[in-house]
């Protein structure tokens, strides 16, 4: 499969200031509903929304399809969170400019999006915006944080569960970060607003992450490419949970652990990194056999 940075136009493309969602679907079950009844509340204005669906079969995405403005786009096939969401994206004409990516669970804050587009008005290199985002009990989620370097990523990875106050998580999750408009590494993948320029400028998710640190990798790369990652926690959205994973915990701890290998994998290549890249593949097979016996923390 040909990823997307090697399918980037040569030539920019000028877009104008219209504005769409995507989704991913996979059986998302009701929470598709409320995301889709809540969006009206989340801006002023018009929103074409294109539900990018990886083979549901619970109905949900041909209901949700009924509705004005919202169309079903079939996969054909699962192809994991990026992939889908680079071909929704990818329907897109090029009146519109900014795209919201959102998973299908969210419930969407009053004016919360035209929030995140006031924000870009003053980050002119904003490439990403993300919301604060909470959880169904009113918790913050730490959604905007810094990049995992191999230091970070292995405290976090190796005592996050154990010891979730140790040093190396605090810093990569920023949790005394206090809640301000400020830039980040990365924002998460469930909520994000995206000008449609940067996301071309770096070929969109990397569809080799089929699942978890494609927003990591996307944050990485929005920054090299000169852009910002903007977190907005004036605009607010509740995750209310995923139904499409919960059924299947054990491959969602595969695809994280993949992920989590090949993000730091791709960024320590050459011979002189084989063994810290042979134990990084050992110590997240343990780590994912750990969670496996608890399957109360495999949250990134």
């Amino acid at each position: 499969m040909v990823t997307p940075r090697s399918a980037a136009s040569a030539e920019p493309v000028s877009y104008g200031e219209e504005l769409a969602v995507v989704t991913v679907t996979y059986s998302p079950g009701e929470t598709l509903t409320r995301f889709l009844d809540t969006l009206a509340k989340a801006t002023t204005r018009s929103v074409q929304v294109v539900l990018a669906d990886n083979g549901s079969v619970d109905g949900a995405p041909e209901k949700g399809a009924e509705r004005d403005g919202v169309t079903l786009l079939p996969m054909g096939e699962n192809l994991g969170y990026g992939g889908a969401a680079n071909r929704g994206v990818a329907e897109l004409g090029p009146e519109v400019g900014w795209v919201i990516v959102a998973n299908p669970d969210l419930e969407w804050g009053v004016g919360s999006i035209d929030k995140l587009l006031a924000a870009a008005t003053k980050w002119p290199r904003g490439g990403v915006f993300g919301p604060l985002i909470r959880e169904p009990d009113g918790r913050v989620y730490p959604s905007a944080r810094m990049l995992p370097s191999l230091s970070k990523g292995v405290g976090h990875g190796l005592l996050g569960k154990v010891w979730p106050a140790n040093p190396w998580s605090r810093a990569y999750r920023q949790a005394d970060t206090v809640l301000s408009e400020r830039t980040a590494g990365w924002l998460s993948g469930s909520c994000l607003l995206i000008r449609r320029a940067a996301f071309d400028s770096v070929a969109g998710f990397d569809s080799r992450y089929f699942m978890y640190f494609e927003d990591v990798d996307l944050g990485d790369r929005i920054g090299k490419a000169g852009w910002l990652n903007v977190y907005v926690p004036s605009a607010e959205v509740v995750h209310l949970g995923g139904h499409s994973t919960s059924r299947s915990s054990d491959r969602m701890l595969t695809e994280h652990h993949r992920s989590a290998y090949r993000y730091l994998a791709d960024r320590h290549q050459g011979p002189e990194w084989a063994p810290v890249r042979l134990a990084l593949k050992v110590g997240l097979e343990a780590r994912r056999r750990l969670e496996l016996r608890d399957p109360g923390g495999s949250k990134q």
